[in-house]
């Protein structure tokens, strides 16, 4: 039975991270994309604010809020007392981490920390607008912030909030369009363990139809053009065969564009995540951390 922590007990910390932006000079931060479609992340600087919701036997549950000049983004984190492993999630579009929060706990219950965002524009408590390519590619034009960019990077501001709170690897997870965050910011972010992507794809290098700019600005965000930076970082994929929005092909495809090591399961359902693809998953987790107790 789940006891509610008494307002006595409710904590706000105030933590700069650092790791948010080391090696730049300016609290906005900056990107840069080259010709190949290359995209290179340099992620505003942040401030994390955390309150102790509740605790429920081991777990932990918070209430996170990441600051920075991109905007206030919202996350729900349950953390086990010595977590094995990390896992910062993406959720499809429309989801609200609230949503999440079920398989938060089985997943800490489990031995694993696991951060839900409020992906900007999803409806949630974080602002934004649902995803929208040529807003996006306007901001690029105009050397603004596309969101699509600082969603991977509210990813890596996670990483680092679990990373300073357990130094245990952490591993960027998303579903559908959030799979494809979770992507960018793997790739773009060495210190992620792994990805890990359900019932998503890439855009099958659709950037190579347009010239310059719009070029340049699809192909950075497509997961399949820069695959080959999770090289010796584990990849898994999860997608259903009878997927009727994100055909079952495309990823595959995805699959193919990614380094070993990797694994593909398919499995029986249509859009998004279910219980067996979170069976799986911490099956999987279970053999790789037993040493760990």
């Amino acid at each position: 039975m789940r006891a509610a922590v008494p307002l006595s007990c409710l904590c706000v910390i105030a933590l700069l991270i650092a790791g948010c932006s080391e090696d730049i000079s300016s609290r906005e931060g900056g990107y840069s994309v080259d010709e190949s479609g290359r995209l290179e992340l340099h992620c505003p600087q942040c401030t994390v604010k955390e309150t102790l919701q509740e605790r429920d036997g081991n777990v932990s549950i918070y209430r996170v809020v990441f600051e920075s000049a991109g905007g206030d983004v919202y996350a729900i984190a349950a953390i086990p007392p010595v977590p094995k492993a990390g896992f910062v999630v993406a959720p499809g579009a429309g989801v609200k981490k609230e949503g999440y929060l079920p398989i938060a706990r089985q997943y800490a219950e489990e031995g694993y920390a696991f951060l839900v965002l409020d992906v900007r524009g999803n409806g949630g408590e974080t602002q934004g607008y649902p995803l929208d390519l040529e807003r996006d590619f306007e901001k690029f034009r105009e050397g603004a912030w596309p969101q699509y960019y600082l969603s991977a990077c509210d990813m890596s501001a996670a990483r680092e909030y679990l990373k300073e709170k357990h130094p245990v690897p952490v591993y960027a997870m998303g579903e559908s369009n959030g799979g494809r965050y979770a992507a960018i910011a793997a790739e773009t972010d060495p210190a992620f363990a792994g990805f890990i992507g359900i019932s998503t794809s890439g855009f099958p290098r659709a950037g190579d139809d347009y010239p310059g700019d719009a070029r340049r600005f699809l192909l950075s965000i497509d997961p399949v053009t820069q695959a080959d930076r999770l090289s010796s970082r584990t990849s898994w994929i999860f997608h259903a065969q009878g997927d009727p929005i994100i055909p079952f092909s495309l990823g595959q495809e995805l699959f193919r564009a990614l380094p070993e090591p990797k694994e593909f399961f398919p499995f029986n359902g249509k859009h998004g995540s279910n219980a067996a693809v979170h069976e799986m998953i911490l099956g999987k987790c279970a053999q790789i951390y037993a040493a760990t107790g």
